[in-house]
Order: C-alpha cells, then structure tokens, then sequence
C-alpha cells in the first residue's frame, strides 16, 4: 500500500507566507503570469490565490495563469516515486494558506456552525492521461481561528480523480456516501489528523459540492471537533510524475454567511508582514453565573507596525451549559478593534465589550471554544486590564 511521507502536499510551505507578500503585488495585475517554485499570486480580484507550492522535489515546473481563477501546468519535470510524497501542490486557494489570506472569503467558520449549504464549492478541470497525480481538494480546519503555519487541527481531502498508482496518506477506513456520491474513505495522522475522501468514481468537475456534508461525516467518525475553524479551501493536483497540461478552468467556494466572519487578511505589501510573537497568557479569570461559570485565557498572536492580533480562548468552569457569556476589558493605550470573530465586540474609549454570537453562546461544562480580533494600535500591547468573563 502506497502512503505519503509525514510530511503533506502542503506541509512544508510555512515559509512561503514571509516571502510572498511582494509576489501577490507584482503579480496580480499581469495578463498571463508564470509562477515557478512556490510562487503566488493574487487571481480573481484578489477572491483566491494561485500557488505554484512545488514543496518536495527541484525540478524545472511551473505554472500559468491569466488572473481569473484558473491556472495551467505549463511544464513539470517532477519524478518522485509513487510510494512516497509528491514533489508539489500547483493549486488555487480561497481563505487563509499559512497566514497569506484572500479577501473577504468569508472564513472562518466553526464546524459547530456548519449546517448544509453553508459552504460549497465549484471547480472545472482539464486532465491528461499521462504520469501520475492526483486531483484533489486539500481543506484545512484549525483549533483556532487564524494560524500564521501549520493548521494544527485536520486536512480534509476530497480526491475528484487520480491518475497512475498513488493512494491518499494512511489506510482505507471506509466507503460511504455523501449528497449521492461514493467514496473511500482514508484516514492517518501526521501530527494532525488527514481524511481523505476518493471518489470510487472518477470526474473532472464537480458543481456545488457541499463540504460541510463532507465535513459532518468526519466529524461523526471523530476526525473534526465541532470547535475547530475551517479557514481555507484549497484545489490543485498533487503530482508525484509530470503533470504539464493539467489545468484548473474554474473554481469558486461560496461562503453563505451562516456562522461566518470575515477573518483578518495580511498587512498590505507596503508595510511590515506581522510577526509572530510570544503569547502573553492573561491569567484566567472566572466569574460565576448561576451554576454556569466562564474563565479566558488572552493572548497576542501577531503583531506588526501598526496592528496586532489577539487570540481568546473562553472555557465553562461551571457545572451546567452555558446559554449565553460576555467579556469585559480595558486596552491600556489606543488600541481599537477593527475585526472581530466568534462574538459581537462594543468599545467606548478603551473600554471593550464583547457578547457571544449566535452560534457559540452555550459551551458545555469542561469545554472551550475559541475566537479572537484585529485591532490599531500605536503603542505597546500590554495585557488589558479588567479582564472578566460572565456566564448564564
């Protein structure tokens, strides 16, 4: 039985976020634009990305593009065996790949709001009968709801087709059926979790695929947790032989809203990219509410000239489910929230305000869930003073 290697078709590209800014710039505006190595570039009006993400091996292989949400395999001189990783991932991505975000994609959304219908995607192919490769999506679901690196919740993959003797990393589990479609499904973890769904039937196009139905059947076997985040929806072609003259045509991911924020996007090229720093864990604060009680932990995520990103994790200490939590702070210098996710934020002066959404109001006792914020900022980001959460 053919696996991949630990690594995944995308797991070694958290470098390529530092390096990318420029590219999405340079390139956006090009009539047809080549992209070699791992390159990026900004495609349907900055909606997605294409990657050329060619992770595994160094051989000449490039990409095109003509800056809709379409792109070509121009040459590839990939040889990798079979029996272990591919040497690249030439796709296009809507959402967050390692911190390099789309704009207003709609992401994140937490599984526990996923319900059908609330995201589905469309992607037109072109496929050739030569060397061996895999046409596949690689969906990727964080414990958080941003990530500058490696999503450390699962990657889902949906493979539509295949060509040649690869198989998905780890062991066939199952076969099932999701909205009418038989796959087999796989399943290995790598340090996170990797599900991957085959169809048993072959195509080159597939329209309105309902991930969140694919989603809800890992979830029900204990792949995904309902607090997780999908942030990014990813189409390409693993190859591990050849490859030029596949092509995506077209590809779209509809985001209906239900459950979902926009996530915070990468400074522009012409400022400093956010650097991560070390997180500075507020100590948690509990407030009693009835027999429901809540504690958070706040912590800095990011930071860069200008801005910061913070994280919250909010966890029931009581001993019944919570029906609905708010928070309360004071920033200590100017800092102003512009984006916040998993909540509905008030800020007078320094003064924060933050009530649950619609979606993660009841936290059962012993669990958590996760959301956090963007925000201006001129001076230093100390940790909020006042920090309290209520329950009910």
């Amino acid at each position: 039985m053919a696996k991949r290697t630990i690594l995944s078709a995308l797991g070694a590209v958290a470098a390529i976020a530092v390096a990318v800014a420029g590219l999405l710039a340079g390139n956006a505006q090009a009539a047809t634009t080549q992209l070699c190595q791992s390159q990026v570039a900004n495609v349907a009006g900055g909606a997605d990305n294409v990657q050329n993400n060619e992770w595994n091996s160094s051989a000449p292989e490039c990409v095109t593009t003509d800056g809709n949400a379409d792109f070509t395999v121009a040459n590839s001189s990939i040889s990798n065996s079979t029996s272990g990783a591919p040497g690249g991932y030439p796709s296009i991505y809507h959402g967050c790949h390692w911190g390099v975000c789309t704009q207003n994609s709609g992401f994140p959304v937490q599984v526990s709001a996923m319900r059908s219908g609330v995201v589905t995607s469309s992607w037109n192919t072109t496929q050739t009968g030569a060397g061996a490769y895999d046409v596949a999506y690689d969906i990727w679901f964080n414990q958080t709801p941003t990530t500058a690196g490696q999503p450390n919740g699962a990657e889902l993959m949906v493979w539509i087709n295949h060509n040649g003797p690869p198989q998905p990393f780890g062991s066939k589990v199952a076969t099932t059926t999701v909205d009418g479609v038989s796959y087999d499904v796989w399943f290995g973890n790598q340090g996170w979790n990797t599900i991957s769904y085959v169809r048993t039937s072959g195509t080159t196009a597939v329209s309105n695929m309902d991930i969140d139905n694919l989603t809800s059947d890992a979830v029900s076997r204990g792949y995904i947790q309902q607090s997780w985040f999908l942030i990014d929806v990813e189409a390409g072609f693993e190859l591990w032989q050849g490859g030029a003259g596949l092509g995506t045509n077209s590809f779209s991911v509809n985001v209906n809203g239900n459950g979902g924020t926009t996530p915070p996007t990468t400074p522009p090229p012409t400022t400093v990219p956010p650097t991560t720093v070390p997180p500075t864990t507020v100590p948690p604060t509990t407030q009693p509410g009835g027999s429901a009680g809540c504690k958070v932990a706040y912590s800095i995520s990011n930071a860069w000239s200008g801005g910061f990103q913070a994280a919250l994790v909010l966890s029931n200490s009581g001993t019944a489910t919570t029906h609905g939590w708010a928070l309360d702070w004071t920033f200590p210098g100017d800092q102003k929230i512009s984006n916040l996710w998993g909540g509905t934020a008030t800020q007078t002066g320094a003064k924060v305000h933050v009530i649950n959404a619609s979606y993660d109001g009841a936290v059962a006792p012993g669990q958590s869930i996760s959301f956090g914020f963007t925000a201006t900022s001129s001076s230093s980001n100390n940790t909020p003073s006042g920090l309290t959460c209520t329950a009910n």
